[in-house]
């Protein structure tokens, strides 16, 4: 991770035969593309990847939130319940629609506690979002028995977890509704864009129809399709898709090459004291695009994480002090700087920020480094890497 690292001919071919065709945009001008559908065929590629029967391509991962929670009716004064870690993007999508995000603690996993959960389901709520951090799960049988039987949309956000499965089954086909990223650092990139995944018809159907202004694409005459509701742009380019096109086709060779010089690091992490590594849910596998170890404790982890830096031990996340991750330094959520006013259900919806502490979540998040996996490191590059990174962990946990 991420895709870019190894751009090939296979990614210049497909943009290179956008170009040549002249047509950029996903929809219409049937006339000038001479039968080139670069949107279209990934769609069709990504359905088989995940084992799905649709898939809508959007701009963004972050859009694909927003049109999946749209899709299956989600709004004004909806609650969504989310994880404590995950990206700012996560609650933006929420809000965007006008719905409540209701942020609840995380375990060992990284990923949503299922206890806490159950705990924070009131009449209002109407889905949970598990989100996929770093390329793992959380316990999925789990979180979907509570939404069945508080009969819950569930949402799986799987943007950093393309290539792992649960039970045999990709990420991000479990949920009713998933949702993938490929911007520009994720483990297959279209530079920016997305995709809502489902086996519900209505909810592809509301997708297809939502992303694009709600033009219902029935015909082969774009001016003449009927609009049968609002929708918005979130469409994505024929570039865009060109490129993750090539990506989708090579996703097993990313796989196997994160697996590769995840195992070797984690090899090595493994023979350090005080070391133990995220849970996986028994019957899952994660997509190796990040290593996630846990160390004694916050001091600890901070100077681990100093000496990482100092030592050319790149790409090593503490994401307790982290802006973007983790709700800690979120103060733009918990005071609501907004450029436009914020709705009264929104508004009272969230103030349970100003109190709200997650002890459980910083246990688990103090004590984590979370470290991206290239694609691009050597084998000496990945043997190197995991000798310093043992050695430095040990002089700090011996």
């Amino acid at each position: 991770m991420p895709g870019f690292e190894l751009f090939s001919d296979l990614e210049r071919k497909e943009v290179k035969d956008v170009l040549d065709n002249g047509v950029l945009m996903r929809y219409g001008f049937d006339g000038m593309r001479n039968g080139h559908w670069k949107a279209k065929e990934l769609e069709s590629e990504l359905a088989k990847t995940f084992q799905s029967k649709h898939v809508q391509l959007v701009s963004s991962g972050t859009a694909a939130v927003s049109v999946a929670l749209a899709s299956a009716g989600i709004g004004a004064g909806d609650e969504v319940i989310m994880p404590t870690f995950t990206f700012v993007a996560s609650f933006e999508a929420i809000m965007m629609l006008g719905a409540i995000p209701v942020l609840v603690d995380i375990d060992d996993t990284l990923t949503l506690d299922p206890k806490a959960v159950e705990e924070a389901i009131t009449s209002k709520t109407k889905a949970v979002m598990v989100v996929q951090m770093c390329g793992s799960m959380g316990d999925m049988n789990a979180l979907n028995e509570i939404c069945d039987r508080h009969n819950l949309i569930f949402v799986e956000d799987a943007c950093q977890a393309i290539g792992g499965t649960y039970n045999n089954k990709p990420l991000g086909s479990i949920a009713d509704v998933g949702c993938f990223s490929f911007d520009f650092v994720k483990t297959i990139t279209c530079g920016e864009g997305g995709a809502v995944v489902t086996n519900n018809q209505e909810y592809y159907l509301n997708a297809d129809h939502y992303s694009d202004h709600g033009h219902d694409h029935v015909g082969k005459d774009r001016g003449a399709e009927t609009h049968p509701f609002l929708g918005y742009n979130f469409r994505i380019s024929e570039l865009n898709a060109a490129v993750g096109l090539a990506q989708v086709r090579r996703l097993p060779e990313f796989i196997a090459i994160q697996k590769k010089n995840y195992t070797v690091i984690r090899e090595a992490l493994s023979k350090v004291d005080g070391v133990t590594f995220r849970r996986v849910p028994e019957g899952g596998e994660e997509s190796y695009a990040f290593l996630n170890f846990f160390l004694p404790n916050l001091e600890i982890a901070r100077e681990v994480s100093k000496a990482f830096k100092e030592n050319g031990i790149d790409v090593c996340f503490h994401y307790y002090d982290n802006n973007w991750h983790y709700i800690r330094k979120w103060e733009h959520l918990k005071e609501l700087k907004s450029l436009f006013p914020v709705s009264k259900e929104v508004k009272e919806g969230l103030k349970y920020l100003e109190t709200k502490t997650y002890e459980q979540s910083d246990a688990h998040i103090a004590r984590n480094i979370s470290c991206l996996i290239k694609l691009s490191w050597s084998e000496e590059e990945v043997l190197q890497r995991a000798s310093k990174m043992a050695e430095i962990v040990d002089s700090f946990t011996s």
